[in-house]
């Protein structure tokens, strides 16, 4: 007889997908899992056949598991917490991490990780992670004068190439405190682990190349979820990379108290990558239903498509915009935004991402309009600094 966890399993994927689904997923040739963050310990509900080859394991030894069993003591405790943060906040994510085959070897691999969206009640019925092994790369000169390599498919060879090929210095001076970690407790929910800074890099071939399997994942549930008359969400098809703000970011965003929304301008679509509570409320959005759209969403039928172009050129040309223009909220209804746009840079000094600040258009008395501007200008002023605090010697690529 099966169990409660068995059973869940089991109509985990049966509930929203055709039974054709299982063929579809395992010939494709990509390395992933889909997990379900409805069943406790968003436990690993499938798992390609590329998926099981890499790690050593069979697939009854993987499904109904959580992913702590791909842990170990030099998985990195900061980029563990991201994911964590990621599946908490239903959003996608991509990092690399360190993780080990079933017979101890650790490798390191790129993990891009997507949210699937019911089409019915917008609710995150899954999560999908492709899991990219990395290409080995030669790393900076240690300090004793020797080349470290950054084995990713073979292994690390010795703790110390693991402590002296960190960006930054290991906290503990002992590499004999390493052994004594232990294995994370629940999947990406524990406080204890090693923390050990990420140096094996993807390549932007090898990020491309994991948004572009999660596409094509998304696509293969897209359409079996269509034969079983539950359509999950296109937006949850439109995976844009590596935009994911981290944690230390996402903290220092959440306490600024203006409407504003942080856009990605190095993408095609310009998507937004965080919204505040603010903008939720003046636009009556969800959160997941921002997240991930495309810059400016909220304009309609009746928007002036002369001061769209001059964000748009503001934007190309790295320049900060003041205008009011006519938007629309999630009901239709539709009032005059007063925005602001500008340019916000990371600790290098390139632009990363751009804030556009909004504030609905109900001044009538003198002094107001001069008051709503300061706010909006602080609130750039201080999602820019939170940017490059956040920026600031994380040696980030941005």
């Amino acid at each position: 007889m099966e169990s409660q966890l068995e059973l869940a399993i089991n109509q985990s994927v049966d509930a929203h997908y055709s039974n054709w689904v299982y063929e579809a997923l395992d010939e494709l040739p990509c390395n992933f899992t889909i997990t379900d963050p409805c069943i406790s310990g968003n436990p690993i509900v499938f798992a390609s056949r590329g998926f099981l080859e890499m790690f050593g394991y069979s697939r009854d030894e993987v499904v109904g598991r959580n992913g702590r069993m791909f842990q170990g003591e030099g998985t990195s405790r900061m980029t563990v917490m991201e994911i964590r943060e990621a599946i908490r906040e239903e959003r996608a994510i991509q990092v690399s991490l360190l993780n080990y085959h079933k017979n101890g070897t650790p490798f390191w691999i790129l993990f891009c990780m997507s949210p699937v969206i019911s089409g019915e009640d917008g609710r995150v019925i899954h999560f999908v992670a492709v899991q990219l092994p990395i290409s080995r790369k030669p790393l900076r000169s240690s300090r004793h004068g020797k080349s470290d390599f950054c084995l990713c498919e073979d292994g690390v060879k010795s703790r110390e190439f693991l402590l002296g090929s960190c960006r930054r210095e290991v906290c503990s001076d002992s590499v004999s405190e390493l052994s004594h970690s232990t294995a994370f407790d629940s999947f990406f929910d524990s406080d204890i682990g090693v923390e050990v800074e990420e140096f094996c890099e993807a390549s932007e071939f090898d990020k491309q190349k994991a948004t572009t399997s999660i596409s094509n994942i998304l696509s293969v549930l897209t359409q079996y979820s269509a034969l079983r008359g539950k359509p999950i969400s296109e937006r949850s098809c439109c995976v844009e990379g590596q935009s994911i703000p981290n944690s230390a970011l996402l903290t220092s965003l959440g306490r600024i108290k203006q409407s504003f929304v942080l856009i990605d301008p190095l993408l095609p679509s310009m998507p937004i990558i965080y919204a505040s509570e603010a903008f939720l409320k003046l636009t009556g959005y969800d959160r997941h239903e921002v997240l991930g759209r495309k810059h400016r969403f909220i304009s309609g039928s009746d928007t002036d498509p002369s001061t769209l172009l001059q964000i748009y050129e503001c934007i190309q040309n790295s320049k900060p915009c003041t205008t009011r223009i006519l938007d629309y909220r999630k009901d239709m209804t539709s009032f005059w935004n007063l925005l602001h746009l500008s340019p916000v840079r990371n600790a290098s000094g390139k632009v990363a991402y751009f804030v556009e600040v909004h504030m609905e258009d109900c001044i009538n008395q003198d002094g107001q309009a001069l008051n709503a501007e300061l706010r909006q200008l602080g609130a750039i002023a201080a999602v820019k600094v939170a940017v490059r605090s956040a920026t600031m010697g994380l040696g980030s690529s941005r």
